[in-house]
């Protein structure tokens, strides 16, 4: 009797370590492709964040901080383009636009939602989730934007968007190893524990931390 209770608890006691073990090993696994397919996600959406801070500041010369009036400039707001009138190498073509007197450029408008993501075309609906940090249960990226004076007495103008792991990785299932992840690029790479592009405190022509 006694001989079998601790063939039980042996029995036990192996299929506990076998557990342990196997967590041990398929935790990280897991945590590394959550984390990929996760930060993917977010990297995707941040980048159209870009695109669009882009255009409107090549229209208005300055980022903006507001969620509101990006979007509003995506859904409702136009950018002027130039377009050639006639082939440049048609010299036929161009001695004629030349006698008549007009320059080989045409300006023209066209809203901004059909060009800047071309050749994607969002839905309006897309566009009013971008603001929104994928797996976050709906929380938005953090935004700003100002101007800043460079060292050179340089005005211009700058933006910072970003999304910390801790908004959109699962901090209950892997506590633990968000807690190391952001630990090492904090501490170790002096690195955002998290993805961004941008700079309030220099001017870096928006670039993003997964490009390095």
């Amino acid at each position: 009797m006694v001989k079998k209770i601790a063939q039980i608890v042996l029995a036990v006691v192996i299929v506990g370590l076998v557990y342990v073990i196997y967590q041990q090993i398929s935790t990280p696994i897991r945590f590394d492709k959550e984390l990929a397919t996760r930060q993917a996600a977010v990297i995707e959406r941040i980048k159209d964040i870009r695109t669009a801070q882009r255009a409107f500041k090549s229209k208005y010369m300055r980022f903006t901080g507001n969620f509101d009036s990006l979007e509003q400039f995506i859904l409702n707001d136009t950018l002027e383009l130039e377009r050639k009138l006639v082939d440049e190498y048609d010299s036929v073509a161009m001695a004629q636009l030349k006698k008549s007197g007009k320059k080989n450029v045409e300006k023209f408008k066209i809203a901004v939602i059909d060009t800047i993501f071309s050749p994607r075309k969002l839905t309006a609906s897309q566009v009013k989730e971008l603001r929104y940090i994928p797996f976050s249960d709906n929380k938005e990226y953090y935004l700003e934007a100002g101007i800043i004076t460079t060292e050179s007495k340089v005005v211009i103008p700058v933006v910072e968007c970003r999304a910390p792991y801790k908004e959109f990785l699962d901090t209950v299932a892997f506590h633990q190893e968000v807690v190391n992840l952001i630990d090492d690029q904090e501490n170790n790479f002096n690195r955002y524990a998290g993805v961004k592009f941008g700079s309030m405190e220099a001017g870096n022509n928006e670039a993003g931390n997964w490009e390095d």
